[in-house]
């Protein structure tokens, strides 16, 4: 534990827990309890629900305006997303980083963000991380969602609405970040090979990280990861789970590349942001490529817990890759 404790400004209770719903014997009470803690009140995942309704009510097409591609509704879905990003990455940097409210309370990398060097666009990290965030991740990002407006506005996916199905219409919005589980680990562990890392390792200039590294990737990188969206294709659903889902994605990367575990106010914490899980990958690489509803990392063998012991196995492993 002291040699965690050394390498790094924050650490929490470790070795970092998995959802209980993998436990055994069950643990039906923590489970629901770790499910109700990331849906219920003051949580990420609410915020994002919140956001895609009025994102749906007030700055959206219909879907009669969508059947026709159009740079009106086209333009009104980029800028939405755009402003929506820039507020969230931008008021987050503010807080934690310009301002630095916080200090380094709950702050994982003891290094200063943002940096200067020529390894970022620019050089310098926050220009780096913002255009890359806007440039291409917006971009990327409103160029799916117009597809799957179109795509439903025509007949190509199929549309529910809460009148016809309220349970499988309520159901998707959980059912989303389970398939971003599968979907990201999976997807993830594809851009870590060698073929594939030349445009992963623009992500991974961040060592240490910051709200606009979360969406700062290669175009290629860009249609990996907001792909996950097409799986629309294939289950019927509604506009507002489509803003949802590219949002989860979206927004989400934001949050859980601050740096900081949470938000304190008056010396608690008030609402929690980034694991260490995700932090540990951003400072080793080859490992923890998933999050923590789903040990996909447990059950693959690239699990790092937070211990020196797991750093211990991680080097056993990749030194007898190598050799």
């Amino acid at each position: 534990m002291s040699d965690t404790r050394q390498e790094w400004n924050h650490v929490p209770e470790v070795p970092i827990r998995v959802s209980p719903l993998w436990s055994w014997p069950p643990q039906p009470v923590a489970a629901l309890r770790w499910y109700l803690d990331s849906w219920f009140f003051l949580t990420i995942n609410m915020a994002i629900v919140a956001i895609s309704f009025a994102s749906l009510y007030l700055a959206s097409p219909t879907l009669a305006q969508a059947a026709q591609p159009a740079p009106g509704w086209i333009a009104l879905i980029f800028l939405r997303n755009a402003i929506i990003v820039t507020l969230v990455a931008g008021l987050l940097h503010l807080w934690f980083h310009s301002y630095a409210r916080q200090g380094t309370a709950l702050k994982y990398d003891p290094r200063p963000y943002p940096r200067r060097g020529r390894v970022f666009t620019f050089g310098r990290q926050l220009a780096d991380n913002a255009f890359w965030t806007l440039a291409s991740g917006v971009t990327i990002w409103s160029a799916f969602e117009c597809l799957m407006w179109w795509a439903m506005a025509n007949g190509y996916a199929a549309t529910i609405t809460f009148q016809t199905n309220p349970i499988w219409f309520i159901a998707i919005f959980f059912l989303i970040p389970v398939w971003e589980s599968f979907y990201f680990y999976w997807m993830h562990r594809f851009l870590h090979t060698k073929p594939m890392y030349r445009f992963h390792a623009l992500h991974h200039r961040n060592t240490d990280i910051g709200p606009w590294s979360g969406l700062s990737m290669h175009p290629v990188e860009h249609l990996f990861y907001f792909g996950s969206v097409l799986i629309h294709f294939a289950i019927a659903s509604h506009p507002v789970h489509i803003i949802f889902h590219l949002m989860f994605y979206g927004l989400l990367a934001i949050t859980t590349h601050t740096g900081f575990e949470g938000v304190l106010f008056r010396n608690r914490k008030r609402l929690h942001l980034g694991n260490f899980h995700h932090q540990i990958h951003h400072r080793y690489f080859e490992c923890n490529y998933g999050n923590l509803d789903v040990p996909w990392d447990r059950f693959f063998g690239s699990w790092h817990d937070g211990t020196p012991e797991a750093k211990a196995r991680m080097r056993e492993r990749l030194a007898a890759r190598r050799r």
